[in-house]
C-alpha cells in the first residue's frame, strides 16, 4: 500500500469515527467515499462495518447511563428479527431499488423536519410501532447495510430528548451491525486482509470517536437535531446517486 493510500485509509477512519462519536451513526457516510478511492468494495464494506462497531463501542461508556432501555428494547427485538430475513433477501431482491427508495425518503423527510421548527411528539403505535420500525431497519441492514436511517428518522419525531434519541439509535445500530458482522464472518467474508486493515485503522477510529463524543456533549437538543437531519439528508443524496449510477 502506497503512502497516499495509507493516508486516505487513516483519514477515512478518523472522519468516520468522528461522525459516529458525534451522532451515534454515520461511519459509512464519511468513510465509504474516501476508502473507495484506494480499496475495492469487497474490502471496504466489511471494513466499514468493523469500524462502525469499534467507534460505537468506544463511545458507549460515555452515554451508557443516559440510555433508556425501556425505549430501546422494542427496536432491538425487531432489528434482530429482521437481519436474517434481510440477509436471505440478498439473493432475490435488488439492493439498488431499496437504496433508491430509502434515499428518496431521506431527501424528503429530513428536509421537511428541518424546516418545521415546531416540536413534534408522535405517540402512534407505541412500542409495537417501535418494534416494527426496528424490524424494517433490520431487514434493510441485512440486505444493503442500511440499518440506521429509518429508526433514526423515527426517533427524530417521537419527541425524545437528545440523550434518549442518541441512546436508541446508537444501541440499535451497534446491535444490528454486530449481528450482520457475525453473519458475514460465518460466511467467510471477513478475510485476513480485512482484519489487518481494521487493526491499522483502529487508533484513528477510536481517536475520531473520542473527538466526536466531546463535540456531542457540547451540543444543545436543537443543534443535535440539525446535525442528525443533515447527516440523514447527505446519506439520502449518496444513496440516490449510487443507485442511479449503477443502473
Amino acid at each position: 500500500m502506497s503512502m497516499f493510500a495509507f493516508a486516505l485509509l487513516l483519514f477515512g477512519a478518523l472522519a468516520g469515527g468522528f461522525v459516529s462519536g458525534l451522532a451515534g451513526f454515520g461511519t459509512a457516510l464519511m468513510a465509504l467515499g474516501i476508502w473507495l478511492y484506494v480499496l475495492p468494495p469487497s474490502i471496504v464494506v466489511p471494513l466499514v462495518l468493523i469500524c462502525s462497531i469499534v467507534a460505537q463501542t468506544a463511545t458507549l461508556p460515555g452515554i451508557w447511563r443516559s440510555i433508556d432501555f425501556r425505549l430501546v428494547w422494542p427496536f432491538l427485538l425487531g432489528g434482530l428479527a429482521g437481519v436474517p430475513l434481510g440477509t436471505m433477501l440478498v439473493a432475490y431482491a435488488d439492493p439498488d431499488t431499496f437504496k433508491l427508495s430509502v434515499g428518496a425518503l431521506l431527501l424528503v423527510f429530513p428536509a421537511a423536519l428541518y424546516f418545521n421548527r415546531s416540536p413534534m411528539a408522535f405517540h402512534f403505535g407505541g412500542r409495537i410501532a417501535d418494534a416494527g420500525i426496528g424490524f424494517a431497519g433490520g431487514i434493510l441492514g441485512g440486505l444493503a447495510g442500511l440499518s440506521g436511517p429509518i429508526p433514526i428518522l423515527w426517533a427524530s419525531v417521537r419527541g425524545w430528548g437528545k440523550d434518549q434519541r442518541r441512546g436508541v439509535f446508537q444501541t440499535f445500530n451497534w446491535t444490528v451491525l454486530s449481528a450482520a458482522l457475525c453473519l458475514q464472518a460465518g460466511t467467510g467474508f471477513i478475510t485476513p486482509e480485512i482484519i489487518w486493515l481494521a487493526l491499522l485503522t483502529l487508533p484513528a477510529t477510536i481517536f475520531g470517536a473520542w473527538l466526536g463524543a466531546r463535540t456531542y456533549h457540547a451540543l444543545s437538543d436543537n443543534n443535535f437535531r440539525d446535525v442528525v437531519l443533515g447527516l440523514l439528508f447527505l446519506s439520502g443524496v449518496g444513496l440516490v446517486w449510487s443507485s442511479l449510477g449503477s443502473r
